[in-house]
């Protein structure tokens, strides 16, 4: 059995926060020390690490509370942040360890590997991208991370930053597609916990990557395995890709 840590939730009243809450629960080498939601106050300094399911402006809180403490190591899974939200939690990960992901699926990160390879191999001038994503009806932004995530690998595929190569979304009278633009889509109903579509389309030929998520536990495994794997860390912002050891260190 590996050594007993102590572990925090923030956002545990949400769907994930509730997913996570059960998975710690079942694990024998966990404390559970602190649960609590955005306005709430929580003696971070019972833990070793928090796994994050909250806000953008909640994680930017919690990452500066952190930081200025040295501590606990954070798992952040909250997406829609700004650009100047991203800048924040930059800075605190100079003073702590934080894993941040739009996604804590293996397969959607095995996914992420293959459409970079596919975009780097297939001419820009001949393939277009369209990335599909479906998610119920209460997640409040778009794209998903994910989608945005898997934008980011084919944009890198292409030796390019996403900025640069994603499309405006279609609407009305617009002129046709602008070649080597990546485009998205968004789909927003019912129940769905998570669907990604990754579509390669010449004039001869599709290729179709896709992922669909079964059981909302998969991702709170994934966040529990990140924040085991991070509360050992040096300070640093890391993904999953470190998490699972696809990237060298």
């Amino acid at each position: 059995m590996s050594a007993i840590f102590h572990a925090g939730i923030s956002g545990y009243r949400g769907r994930m926060g509730r997913a996570v809450s059960q998975v710690l629960d079942a694990r024998e080498d966990v404390v559970v020390a602190a649960r609590f939601d955005w306005g709430e106050t929580a003696d971070i300094s019972l833990c070793d690490v928090i796994i994050d399911f909250s806000t953008p402006d909640a994680s930017v809180a919690l990452a500066q509370a952190a930081a200025e403490r040295g501590g606990p190591a954070l798992v952040i899974g909250s997406t829609g942040f700004t650009a100047e939200q991203e800048a924040e939690l930059m800075k605190a990960a100079e003073k702590i360890a934080i894993v941040k992901s739009g996604n804590f699926s293996l397969g959607v990160n095995i996914l992420i590997g293959l459409v970079q390879h596919a975009a780097q191999r297939l001419d820009a001038q001949d393939w277009d991208i369209e990335i599909t994503e479906a998610h119920h009806r209460r997640k409040v932004d778009s794209p998903s991370g994910t989608a945005l995530m898997l934008g980011e690998a084919a944009a890198e595929g292409r030796f390019s930053d996403l900025a640069d190569l994603q499309s405006k979304p279609y609407d009305g009278v617009q002129g046709e597609r602008e070649s080597g633009k990546i485009g998205f889509s968004s789909i927003r109903a019912g129940g769905i916990i998570g669907e990604h579509t990754v579509l390669f389309a010449s004039e001869d030929e599709v290729l179709t990557l896709s992922h669909s998520a079964i059981d909302r536990s998969l991702f709170a495994k994934g966040a529990v395995a990140a924040a085991a794997w991070v509360r050992t860390r040096k300070t640093g912002l890391y993904d999953m890709q470190d998490v699972l050891g696809f990237r060298q260190a």
